[in-house]
């Protein structure tokens, strides 16, 4: 229990490293070598935001934590998938895709498995639009 609340305490970027390196959660891993964070957004849903009791993110929705991973630097990557040029093969290639369309990618510079230091300087960019200081501060506070 007081190692839920640590965890709970840490600011986005630590959080989010210590869902990766843990084992508890299959909703979120590493992949392309540890420079990028994969989600599979229906299970994330239900794995993450969905939990009763005391939230990770202090958020139900998936939006709002794809803003957080935005506001902390992290950009969307599209998966390019090579289209066969015989039918059969790509409609194949195109169910295959959508299987991993519910499957997010984000890539930050500083966050890389293979340097854990970089994590540290993944700050919080600027005030999100329409929220006034305030708002951003309560979101580093710990609970």
């Amino acid at each position: 229990m007081a190692m839920e609340r640590e965890f709970l305490s840490l600011r986005f970027p630590q959080k989010l490293w210590e869902m990766l390196e843990s084992s508890k959660f299959q909703s979120i891993w590493w992949t392309e070598g540890g420079k990028c964070v994969a989600i599979n957004k229906d299970l994330f849903e239900v794995e993450v935001l969905g939990r009763e009791g005391q939230q990770v993110f202090h958020t139900k929705k998936i939006k709002s934590f794809m803003r957080q991973l935005n506001a902390y630097g992290f950009t969307k990557m599209q998966r390019n998938f090579q289209r066969s040029a015989s039918l059969p093969e790509f409609l194949a290639e195109e169910a295959a895709a959508s299987a991993h369309s519910q499957i997010l990618y984000y890539y930050n510079p500083s966050f890389n498995r293979a340097h854990p230091w970089l994590s540290e300087t993944c700050k919080r960019r600027g005030v999100l639009k329409g929220r006034g200081l305030y708002a951003e501060e309560m979101e580093e506070r710990p609970l």
